[in-house]
């Protein structure tokens, strides 16, 4: 008998266990990944979260939004631009410097500025004043991105329908382009100075942009390297599929938000988006054609409705969901 062998023998015989003797076997013999708990693939991608997930400002500050962010595992944080709040016309460059400390000092990112004043002040309304005023707006939102040290600004380039509001005129489709060329062309000088990219997003039922053929055709029609796209997951899912959509657009993706959709739904509000995961989208297809297009940068969950109930739920649950996404779990 050999000595390993006797050793063993010996050991059973006093009933002690032969793999407390091997944990360097195991240790060398992971378990292999398994597709039903994550991505097999690691991705580069980072997880940022927008500031709409949040219940924010009624029962949470910016800072407990953002330590909450942090403590969750997240990389970054998008913020939100509007009319009041912390960021705002109100705002100065003081204040948003303080805000980007405040980032600094919890250990986060700001992944970009998002607004939704591009639809109560659209830059292709047919009222001049309006269309004058978002383009102000605009301006101030990249601006503020700048003081902040952040360079990703979503931009609504233009908007031939909004459904959801009953005092937009329609824009007819050739008008529209013309409006919407005409103010990024003015936004984007002060954008090359600021080195602050305007990010042109793919919406919901705006009937403008609607293919990404269209999408490109619109940020090389401007001739700039600040013109990018900030591609919207979900904005097209009602009838297309978001990873054709992340190969055609390649490179020229400088932000992207997730929102899952459901394509077994009838409802096209914005109430047919759900937390991640819970829908019909082949997110690992989208991540891989991500990954082809040498896309690094953050994958930012937008979603409208904290949670009625422990707030807090929804943003762990998401971290843990873009974890799976992007195999780091």
């Amino acid at each position: 008998m050999h000595r390993r062998e006797a050793l063993l023998a010996t050991m059973a015989g006093i009933g002690l266990s032969a793999l407390a003797f091997e944990p360097a076997q195991a240790a060398t013999n992971p378990a292999p990944p398994d597709s039903r708990r994550s991505s097999p693939k690691r991705y580069k991608m980072k997880k940022s979260i927008n500031l709409w997930a949040f219940p924010y400002p009624q029962r949470m500050t910016l800072r407990e939004c953002m330590q909450l962010a942090k403590d969750a595992g997240f990389d970054g944080i998008e913020l939100n631009y509007d009319l009041e709040n912390d960021l705002s016309p109100k705002g100065t460059t003081q204040d948003f410097l303080a805000i980007r400390r405040m980032a600094d000092e919890i250990g986060i990112e700001i992944s970009g500025l998002c607004s939704f004043l591009f639809w109560p002040y659209p830059l292709s309304s047919n009222d001049p004043a309006k269309r004058n005023r978002g383009i102000e707006l605009a301006g101030m939102i990249a601006q503020a991105a700048a003081d902040m040290g952040v360079e990703n600004v979503l931009v609504v380039p233009g908007a031939v329908h909004i459904p959801w509001r009953d005092d937009h005129e329609p824009v007819p489709n050739d008008v529209c382009d013309e409006r919407a060329k005409s103010a990024i062309g003015q936004l984007v000088k002060q954008a090359e100075k600021t080195k602050t990219y305007l990010n042109m997003e793919n919406i919901f039922f705006n009937g403008y942009l609607m293919t990404p053929m269209e999408m490109n055709q619109f940020v090389d029609s401007l001739g700039s390297p600040y013109v990018q796209v900030h591609f919207d997951t979900g904005n097209i899912s009602m009838f297309q599929h978001a990873e054709h959509w992340a190969n055609i657009l390649g490179k020229r993706i400088k932000n992207v938000h997730l929102k899952e959709f459901t394509k077994k739904g009838t409802d096209y509000s914005l109430e047919t988006f759900r937390p991640l995961l819970d829908g019909t989208t082949n997110w690992p297809a989208v991540t891989d054609e991500l990954e082809k297009a040498g896309y690094e940068g953050y994958l930012t969950f937008e979603y409208f409705h904290p949670y009625q109930h422990y707030p807090e739920a929804l943003v762990w649950q998401t971290s843990d969901s873009l974890d799976r996404i992007l195999g780091r779990k």
